[in-house]
C-alpha cells in the first residue's frame, strides 16, 4: 500500500467511525451485541470440550478500513474530524453592479444566484474540507515567490435556504444551513466513492 493511500485511510477511519459507531482505534474489530456473541452459529455444532463458535458478521467498510490501516504506525492517534455542531451554516456574498446585464432587476437576480452559489461553496468546505497547496521560494534569505492554491470538491444536497438579504447598497447576502444527519450522509457517500476509486 503506497503512502498516499495510507494517509487517505487514516483520514477516512474517523469519519466512518462516527457514521457507524465503531471504536476509533486503528485495527479495532467491529463490536457485537451480547445476544449475538452468546448464540451459537446456525447449523454448526461445536465439538465436545470446545467453546461454541460465535457467528461472524460481515465486515463493514469502516472495519475494512480500520484493518487495512494497521500497516501504519500502531501508536498513531487519529483525532475525530467530525463536526460537533448540530447545524452547519454558510453565508455567500455577491456584488450587484458587476453582474453582466444592463437591466438593474436582472443584475439583482444574478447577484442573488451568485451569492447562493458562494454559500454552497462555503458549505462544501465545511463538510468535506478545503485542500490547500502552498509553494514558497526563498533566495538569499529573501522570499521570491509565495503562492497558495485552494480546491474544494463535493456534493451538497438537503441544504435549507435561510435568508436572502441586501448587505449594503450593492451586495446581496445568502445564508444556507445543513443539518448534521445530512452532513453524515454526505460524508458517508463521499467516503464510499473514495474507497471505490482507491481499489
Amino acid at each position: 500500500m503506497n503512502r498516499p493511500t495510507q494517509l487517505l485511510l487514516v483520514l477516512l477511519v474517523p469519519f466512518l467511525a462516527a457514521c457507524e459507531g465503531i471504536p476509533l482505534h486503528l485495527g479495532a474489530a467491529p463490536t457485537m451485541s451480547p445476544a449475538a456473541a452468546s448464540a451459537p452459529a446456525a447449523g454448526a455444532a461445536s465439538a465436545p470440550g470446545t467453546a461454541p463458535v460465535a457467528p461472524v458478521a460481515a465486515a463493514s467498510p469502516a472495519a475494512q478500513l480500520a484493518s487495512a490501516s494497521t500497516s501504519l504506525d500502531a501508536g498513531t492517534v487519529v483525532a475525530p474530524l467530525v463536526e460537533r455542531r448540530e447545524t452547519l451554516t454558510a453565508t455567500g456574498y455577491a456584488v450587484i453592479s458587476v453582474q453582466n446585464h444592463r437591466n438593474p432587476a436582472q443584475q439583482r437576480l444574478l447577484a442573488i444566484r451568485a451569492a447562493k452559489l458562494d454559500a454552497y461553496r462555503a458549505l462544501t468546505e465545511q463538510v468535506y474540507g478545503l485542500k490547500v497547496e502552498a509553494n514558497a521560494t526563498v533566495a538569499d534569505m529573501v522570499v521570491q515567490n509565495d503562492t497558495f492554491r485552494s480546491r474544494v470538491e463535493g456534493v451538497i444536497f438537503g441544504a435549507t435556504l435561510v435568508s436572502i438579504t441586501p448587505a449594503g447598497d450593492d451586495t446581496y447576502e445568502v445564508t444556507l444551513t445543513l443539518d448534521r444527519p445530512v452532513v453524515q450522509d454526505l460524508r458517508a457517500l463521499y467516503l464510499s466513492q473514495m474507497i471505490a476509486k482507491a481499489r
